[in-house]
């Protein structure tokens, strides 16, 4: 089954936005290519653009800088922001133990 993604967000991207778009794919591609996604998209309340991998990890970038691999413990409510895929695997890990 192929999944079908909504790409309308791609028409609200500035310049800064969209150049956190492809590094979002760049980071996707070299990290984690095999992984499903469950959405990308643009949230206008942060700036982010993301790729929401099924996993629970979402791969963001805003305003064109480095990306970020986001987190959300559901149990507590916390978010965590980490630098690469291995410590967010590392993380989802020990939230999940």
């Amino acid at each position: 089954m192929q999944t079908q993604f909504n790409t309308d967000f791609l028409s609200q991207l500035g310049t800064s936005d969209f150049e956190s778009w492809v590094l979002v794919q760049q980071a996707y591609r070299e990290e984690c290519w095999n992984e499903s996604i469950m959405e990308c998209g643009f949230n206008t309340n942060t700036g982010y653009v993301y790729i929401a991998l099924d996993n629970g990890i979402s791969i963001a970038s805003c305003f064109g800088q480095d990306v970020e691999y986001i987190i959300f413990d559901f149990e507590i409510g916390d978010e965590y922001f980490l630098d690469s895929y291995a410590e967010a695997l590392e993380k989802q890990n020990e939230i999940n133990a």
